[in-house]
């Protein structure tokens, strides 16, 4: 066994001398970084050279154009176009306000003929499956209120034996797009509700059609299909009050 191997003193010199050549080391790092290293404010001041060129070249470039007093004689021309410019301020007809002059002048607008709408088909077309899969998305939004099966809840009639989904079309269509308050008789019952059903019309001419397709062709109900033509003949009526069951053409 090396008698040397556990002496205190040579692990005491050991240590001594890693410490020393740690010093060392760190003391030429310090000096390299130190001597090598550019001041921040030299770097900051080269960085900035080529933005104070560009805009001395702008500055003149702009002055050399157009002078700073033309500019500001010109604004209050400039300003008094575009006031006498600004169109009026126009409500769309799905965002009237109640009791705006808008919504006036669409109450009081004559009601529309919707017998062209209402004929019966010349003949019994097959329900198109792609339009029965988008309406049954877009029902998602009417179950809330009348039931996943159309049985109607708290808030709203049934839609399922309803006379008045198998019923005249048009009827459905002036609903989704303008909404139904006051009571309504549906099989006999009659239904009346606080809150009255709001408009729709934010679907586009297909989604109602494909909707209504779906409600009169669902839940037990047989009905011809909705046709967007048959929606878009009625997109007049957006805007206009909530229907009552007085203004539905009687099934």
């Amino acid at each position: 066994m090396d008698p040397n191997r556990d002496n205190p003193i040579v692990r005491f010199t050991t240590f001594w001398w890693g410490i020393g050549a740690f010093l060392i080391f760190a003391v030429l790092l310090a000096a390299i970084i130190l001597f090598t290293r550019k001041d921040p404010q030299t770097l900051e001041d080269a960085a900035a050279k080529p933005r104070y060129d560009i805009k001395a070249k702008v500055d003149a470039a702009q002055a050399a154009s157009l002078p700073a007093e033309a500019i500001q004689a010109a604004i209050p021309a400039v300003a008094q176009k575009l006031v006498a410019s600004k169109p009026a301020a126009v409500e769309k007809p799905d965002q009237v306000v109640p009791g705006s002059p808008t919504a006036e002048k669409l109450a009081a607008a004559p009601a529309v003929d919707t017998s062209a709408i209402d004929a019966a088909p010349a003949t019994d077309e097959p329900i198109d499956p792609a339009a029965m899969e988008i309406g049954k998305v877009q029902f998602m939004v009417c179950a809330a209120c009348h039931g996943q099966n159309g049985e109607g809840g708290p808030i709203a009639p049934p839609l399922a034996g309803s006379e008045w989904v198998t019923g005249p079309v048009s009827n459905l269509i002036r609903i989704q797009l303008r909404g139904l308050q006051g009571p309504i008789t549906v099989a006999g019952k009659e239904y009346n509700f606080p809150a009255p059903m709001a408009p729709l019309a934010y679907q586009t001419d297909e989604q109602v059609a494909a909707v209504l397709t779906y409600v009169r062709n669902s839940f037990g109900n047989k009905a011809p299909a909705v046709k967007p033509e048959q929606v878009a003949a009625l997109r007049s009526e957006v805007g206009k009050p909530p229907l009552t069951q007085q203004d539905l053409v009687q099934p």
